[in-house]
């Protein structure tokens, strides 16, 4: 049993999260999360409405009596969706945590913290952190540049990102980005974090809603085999590899504007992929840690496999350096 200050925080078993990811945080992967003792989360913008994020909701009680949470991402848009309205559908469903990304956040966690909520904010960097922690998050998640998504502009790696964190910051923290096995686990901890975030590796499970061609391709895949995209526009995002994102690139690289591009990276046609099994018809976000993912376990399997790999490594690895006879001269 490894118990953390996240661990208490969030009232789960294991400190394993499932961040909110677009198109795959659905009721079917968060409950195998929450029910395999993580923190499994549901993206709300992944459903058309509120109402209907209502629905996902209750759905997900179903199929859990654990607790699990609900990501709401705030980006800047023409035409953005009812921001208000989610958050509200989030509260009205007694939702007892959030994990909260993007773009000025302040006015949405004051309303949930108003409503007794526990927030988790996702950052890239340590200023972003303890703005947060100003910000009165309960705690955060800080993703290294080894994530998918949005790393930030700024590269710096966990293993710098994570302890320049914990060094400054008083709230738990989760360490996001690269991470997928019982290693990660106990070197997030050695590095000050208090659990992980894992999103890539919680997509190549049994119970993840995509295409059974995506979960092949990661296992398949190697640390390299991702791009990073949107470097020109200041909104860099690291995703697979494939025929779109050799043509983004050329277009970003002739100094395209976004316009000329936004076709063929528009949300609806990665979608269509994941349900498809077409790895070329649009991006779709993954990590690096692809290089480290060699089989589509359930979630409780992998779950399991990562704690017993941690607290081996814990108990007899690490333990060893500390017991073993001086060598002699």
């Amino acid at each position: 049993m490894v118990r953390t200050r996240i661990t208490d925080l969030l009232g789960i078993e294991h400190p394993i999260v499932q961040g909110g990811m677009m198109w795959v945080g659905t009721a079917e992967l968060a409950s195998a999360v929450s029910n395999a003792g993580g923190l499994g989360i549901i993206t709300a913008l992944t459903q058309p409405t509120p109402d209907a994020l209502r629905a996902e909701i209750d759905r997900c009680r179903t199929m859990t009596d654990k607790p699990f949470g609900v990501n709401l991402t705030i980006l800047p848009s023409i035409n953005p969706p009812p921001y208000a309205e989610y958050r509200q559908a989030i509260i009205d469903s007694g939702i007892q945590i959030v994990e909260t990304a993007g773009y000025k956040p302040q006015e949405h966690v004051d309303h949930f913290k108003e409503h007794g909520i526990k927030v988790v904010h996702k950052c890239t960097a340590v200023r972003h952190a303890l703005s947060a922690e100003r910000m009165g998050v309960d705690a955060v998640s800080i993703d290294g540049f080894e994530c998918a998504g949005h790393p930030g502009e700024e590269d710096i790696p966990g293993l710098i990102l994570i302890p320049a964190a914990a060094d400054k910051l008083k709230i738990p923290m989760l360490a996001s980005g690269g991470f997928g096995d019982g290693r990660g686990l106990v070197a997030a901890l050695a590095l000050g974090a208090d659990g992980i975030n894992m999103g890539t590796r919680f997509c190549a499970t049994v119970e993840a809603p995509i295409h059974e061609n995506f979960k092949a391709a990661m296992v398949a895949n190697d640390e390299r085999a991702t791009d990073i995209i949107f470097r020109t526009y200041r909104n860099s995002a690291r995703v697979a590899r494939n025929a779109i994102t050799a043509q983004v690139l050329e277009n970003e690289a002739a100094g395209k504007p976004f316009e000329e591009i936004a076709h063929l990276v528009k949300g609806a046609r990665g979608r269509e992929g994941l349900e498809n099994g077409d790895l070329d018809h649009g991006v779709w976000t993954v990590g690096m840690v692809q290089g480290l993912i060699n089989d589509v376990p359930t979630c409780k399997q992998l779950i399991d496999r990562i704690m017993g790999e941690a607290e081996s490594i814990i108990a007899e690895r690490l333990a060893a350096f500390t017991t073993r006879e001086p060598v002699a001269a």
